[in-house]
């Protein structure tokens, strides 16, 4: 079938003789019937087993797909490729999810700071080059069951970059920007139960929303997180909102929970404790509209992470007219605030032993698999990290699920980074055009992860600058969500921003803060110890005045892995590459994305080790009466956990071996231990190694597992 090559450019004269722009070019359009963000989670036919891809509402819609990619955007394809009749049996194959410069289309290309058209294009926001600016154009014929028919269908696509313009059966359902987080739309009018519907995807490389994703990482395009379809009652409920909260000291949890109703019916809550009891439940007959319930429980398990305990919370939904559905949430009851310029967690100061982690694979990009985000919680663990700066936009769901379930406190970023544009008068944070995206950015990001108890902290962003349009933005944050600081780095020491949060702050710079009264908030570096090359040489240090100064609470190194992708030469050789490996034309900023504190496999690089001794949560000193001195680090567990192996070392021989099975040490608490090594002579060097390992096997490390070492000299 015959058909125009140059529709983009016919669209975007039309659009300019009625005064408009297309929306890849108008950052006041960023949604064209794309459903409100909501928080994740599935509703489920009642008695379902609660595996979504089980399910009688879910359609799968991942796989391989047929693909038209243009290299321009002035070559996009004319709609007629939305029709089903059209002939695409000549067009390539793309897999869903997958990155296009991952699958044989483009380039990859690296970049630290600036636009992926540096040096080729002059920044012009909103408007994005037509030269390279690639469109990539999707197809996929599928049968919907019979059986949706009278229910809602939904689309939904768990990340799209840059944009996502979406066609079912030839109609046009939807637009969205917004790379990092879920779009969903209805395609109830368009769908045909029972037959085969075309589902067809254009996706531009760049539009008017990447002058906000200048992030510091490989730019890729396409789909990078599951898509699929799924049914729903016409009457249900449509969100759900829960905050677990502490009363009395911090003794026993209070539910405040919020779900907003589409029609009439019972709603039902149910509280399972961790152990599997039901401890709580509700009932609200004729319920509709917004629907608010509160609910107590007595000695509440804790979330922390280092006790993270999960309840259950079910809601069943009755309507009046249709069937019943039920949605599971995960939920845990903690509190966070701030005192006396500390940032606290169930009422302690919690030391932050950071990391900032991009979400990215090796061999998918962006696409990165539940088995991969496993093996960094495990790294994480083995390294003594607490906690996670989603660097810099919002991450998979599943991502904060196994925060949750395995206990890391996240610091959650909304997905804005404008470094490109610098932070004098250009800055975007000061452009009225881009004040709505800012705010939208940040409402998705609030709206969909509110849930999760394993975040602590919203982020407005990163490197974007100060203006208005993040003062309008904390303002809408805190006024959606009470119950967690917000921060953003650029917002200095007098901004608008509940922690003090600089990027690569110095010793004496930090001393001074930490040592000053009139300092009133919580220091904690968004980025420092850059894990570049030889690194980490200065660590010990910042935690000398970490753990010195109250208000210091910690930071989050730069970064957790490298960044390189697999790549084989054109000699058959396997690499791991970097920016400047692909196409010669593209800017570049080299090897700059390897500085993580592991391999893009991740195997511990060398400087690894260094911060996993100092993270460490045990630490081991000599007393002047010769007796050796526990101490506990932790805010929340006892030692109970871990046994102590020891070694007498003389002139470097091990003399003499033991172990201590049970330490007696509460959270933030010391302990004096004898240690039976025998008789010392002062005419010989002897050291004492200590080793703690874990007892038995926790849900991420293995019994055994080393998790913290020291080694005390005896003899002067």
């Amino acid at each position: 079938m015959k058909h125009s090559l140059s529709s983009a450019l016919l669209m975007t004269i039309a659009l300019a003789a009625q005064g408009k722009s297309p929306e890849w070019a108008d950052p006041g359009v960023n949604e064209i019937n794309r459903m409100p963000m909501r928080t994740s989670h599935f509703a489920y036919r009642d008695g379902e087993p609660h595996d979504k891809t089980a399910s009688a509402n879910f359609l799968n819609l991942d796989g391989k797909w047929k693909f038209k990619f243009v290299e321009n955007r002035d070559e996009r394809p004319s709609e007629d490729v939305f029709s089903k009749e059209y002939d695409d049996t000549s067009w390539g194959t793309m897999q869903v999810p997958g990155m296009w410069e991952l699958n044989g289309y483009g380039s990859p290309m690296y970049l630290n700071v600036g636009y992926p058209w540096r040096g080729n294009f002059r920044n012009n926001p909103p408007i994005t080059p037509d030269k390279e600016n690639s469109v990539g154009t999707y197809r996929l014929s599928i049968t919907v069951p019979a059986e949706w028919e009278g229910k809602d269908v939904i689309a939904h696509f768990g990340s799209a970059t840059s944009n996502l313009a979406v066609w079912v059966n030839g109609k046009r359902a939807g637009y969205g920007e917004d790379s990092k987080l879920a779009q969903e739309f209805d395609v109830t009018p368009y769908i045909i139960p029972g037959n085969k519907n075309l589902i067809a995807l254009q996706v531009d490389r760049w539009c008017d929303g990447t002058y906000l994703e200048d992030q510091d990482f490989f730019r890729f395009a396409g789909l990078a997180r599951e898509n699929y379809l799924y049914a729903r009652e016409k009457n249900r409920v449509e969100d759900i909102r829960v905050n677990g909260d502490l009363t009395n000291n911090y003794t026993d949890g209070r539910l405040y929970y919020e779900a907003d109703i589409k029609g009439s019916g019972t709603l039902s809550i149910r509280l399972t404790s961790p152990e599997g009891e039901v401890v709580a439940n509700a009932e609200r007959k004729d319920a509709k509209g917004k629907v608010s319930i509160t609910m107590d429980v007595k000695n509440a398990d804790k979330w922390s992470a280092e006790s993270p305990a999960l309840y259950t919370l079910t809601t069943t939904f009755t309507p009046k007219k249709g069937a019943a559905e039920t949605i599971p949430i995960k939920m845990g009851f903690r509190k966070v605030e701030i005192k006396d310029s500390q940032l606290l967690v169930n009422g302690q100061p919690v030391l932050f032993k950071g990391a900032n982690r991009h979400e990215l694979d090796p061999d998918g990009g962006y696409v990165v698999s539940e088995e991969r985000m496993l093996q960094d919680i495990k790294r994480m663990k083995e390294m003594n990290i607490n906690a996670v700066r989603t660097c810099h936009y919002p991450d998979d769901p599943r991502w904060y699920d196994l925060c949750d379930q395995y206990g890391i406190y996240v610091v959650a970023e909304a997905n804005i980074e404008s470094h490109g544009m610098g932070y004098g008068k250009e800055s975007l944070a000061k452009n009225r055009a881009y004040h709505k995206a800012h705010l939208e950015r940040n409402r998705r990001n609030v709206a969909a992860n509110r849930n999760h108890p394993s975040i602590i902290v919203w982020s407005l962003g990163n490197e974007g600058g100060y203006g208005k349009n993040f003062e309008d933005a904390y303002d809408m944050v805190k006024g959606m969500d009470a119950s967690r600081p917000v921060q953003y780095e650029r917002a200095g020491h007098d901004g608008k921003t509940d922690i003090f949060c600089p990027m690569y702050f110095p010793y004496e710079a930090s001393e001074r803060y930490a040592s000053s009264p009139a300092s009133t908030r919580p220091l904690i570096q968004c980025e420092y110890a850059h894990a570049m090359g030889n690194s980490e040489g200065g660590f010990k240090e910042y935690w000398d005045l970490i753990r010195k100064y109250p208000k210091f609470q910690g930071g989050y190194i730069w970064d957790f892995v490298d960044q390189s992708i697999r790549h084989t030469t054109p000699e058959g050789k396997m690499v791991y590459a970097y920016g400047g490996d692909f196409k010669s034309t593209d800017p570049s900023d080299q090897n700059f994305c390897d500085n993580g504190l592991v391999s893009p496999d991740r195997v511990f690089n060398p400087h690894a080790y260094e911060v996993q001794r100092v993270y460490q949560d045990i630490h081991t000193t000599l007393t002047p009466e010769g007796d050796i001195e526990v101490f506990n680090e932790r805010f929340f567990a006892p030692l109970d956990d871990v046994r102590m192996e020891w070694t007498l070392l003389t002139d470097g021989r091990p003399t003499r071996t033991g172990s201590i099975n049970d330490l007696n040490v509460s959270p933030q608490g010391r302990s004096k231990i004898k240690i039976d090594f025998g008789p010392i002579n002062d005419d010989t060097e002897a050291l004492l190694n200590v080793a703690y390992t874990l007892k038995k096997s926790t849900p991420v490390l293995e019994g055994g597992t080393v998790i913290a070492r020291e080694q005390i000299r005896l003899t002067p």
